[in-house]
């Protein structure tokens, strides 16, 4: 089912933008999506995320079947009407847990075996558990179950890991078609490591199953930066042109750009609301550190330029007071002022590809009000 169309491409470069249409959203690509694991963008209500302009959020199949459970998603109605939320949702497997969880599991061949982080109890994760799990949450993107290795790792045991990985999308793919009663898609990820020979045996695998769309997985996961964006760049080209193509966990706003700049589509990535949450707020050329004794007199807003809700009310110095008050507020009004950085960010972004001048966005001087008419915007 295709319901992705590329709309403008840049000539100086593999960058496009297009429209992506899901069950409960239609989007316009490069898109950024905020992580919500566990049902929630940490410290925001779904209000608040649907104001600041974003209609797609992530997932985590792991965190959810261990709470609430898929018995009570679908008793609810899946995760939309759980947390309301009227926007689109896509949902990381599970594999990702593969990798950072290692120490409480054990792979096989027919899935993983993990002690559960909360209290030690066992679960075996399997590619069919991971596909059902997201289909009681009714996920508009359902994605592959998959095993992301870490850098370095042994040459042979990412070999082994790249084909288990294939026969486990290969599973999942089959248990979709199965199992699925919505319009729900289904995106294939690709492995291999850094090794461009098996990147490419990947994606001739999984592009061969008819995917709705496809991921870049393994990358971000500890190796050098240049090394993930070589690989990229030899694996982006292969992938269908029709089909949206999603880079998992890379996002800070210069990889957003150097990513668009190779023909990526989908982002998501923690770094926006993680960094709020230890007081730093995104300006440009940087961040601040809010906690930081220099702020605590400072009347100015985190930039004057910014018409977020944040710096539209309030000053550093009173972030700067509840942060050093411990006060809950202080992480709300932080992670408003990240996420509306990165969605004006991605505003400009899809701008800029439009208009052939995507070269001339500089991501580092990236401000809060690219675009004045955004979503959400303060008036």
């Amino acid at each position: 089912m295709t319901t992705f169309t590329v709309l403008a491409r840049s000539s100086r470069s593999a960058a496009r933008a297009g429209r992506l249409t899901l069950e409960h959203a239609e989007l316009e690509t490069p898109v950024f999506m905020p992580v919500g694991t566990q049902a929630s963008v940490k410290s925001l209500s779904s209000a608040d995320v649907a104001g600041l302009g974003f209609r797609l959020i992530l997932a985590n199949t792991y965190h959810l079947l261990l709470r609430p459970g898929p018995k009570v998603m679908e008793e609810l109605g899946g995760i939309r009407k759980f947390m309301a939320w009227d926007g689109a949702v896509l949902t990381d497997s599970g594999g990702f847990q593969v990798f950072s969880l290692a120490k409480l599991l054990k792979i096989r061949e027919e899935g993983v075996r993990f002690a559960s982080h909360l209290d030690g109890s066992q679960l075996f994760l399997t590619p069919e558990l991971a596909v059902d799990m997201q289909l009681a949450l009714d996920s508009d993107v359902v994605m592959a179950f998959d095993e992301c290795v870490r850098w370095p790792a042994d040459e042979q045991y990412v070999r082994e890991a790249t084909e288990r990985s294939f026969r486990w999308t290969h599973r999942s793919h089959a248990r979709f078609h199965e199992r699925r009663k919505n319009a729900n898609q289904f995106f294939g990820i690709v492995q291999g490591g850094f090794s461009e020979p098996l990147r490419r045996w990947s994606v001739e695998q999984v592009v061969a199953l008819g995917c709705d769309g496809h991921a870049v997985g393994g990358l971000s996961v500890g190796e050098p930066k240049e090394l993930g964006f070589d690989t990229l760049a030899a694996t982006v080209p292969l992938l269908p042109e029709d089909r949206p193509r999603y880079l998992m966990g890379v996002g800070t706003l210069h990889d957003i750009w150097r990513a668009v700049k190779l023909g990526v589509d989908m982002f998501d990535c923690v770094l926006p609301t993680r960094l709020a949450r230890h007081a730093h707020v995104l300006v440009p050329g940087g961040h601040l550190n809010l906690k930081n004794a220099t702020f605590r007199s400072d009347a100015s807003p985190i930039d004057p330029d910014c018409r977020c809700m944040t710096c539209q009310s309030h000053s550093r110095a009173y972030l700067h007071h509840l942060f050093r008050a411990g006060e809950v507020a202080a992480l709300r009004l932080a992670t408003l002022h990240n996420l509306w950085v990165y969605a004006r960010f991605m505003e400009s972004v899809r701008q800029a590809v439009r208009e052939d001048r995507l070269d001339e966005l500089d991501p580092s001087r990236a401000r809060c009000a690219t675009v004045p008419d955004s979503p959400g915007a303060v008036k």
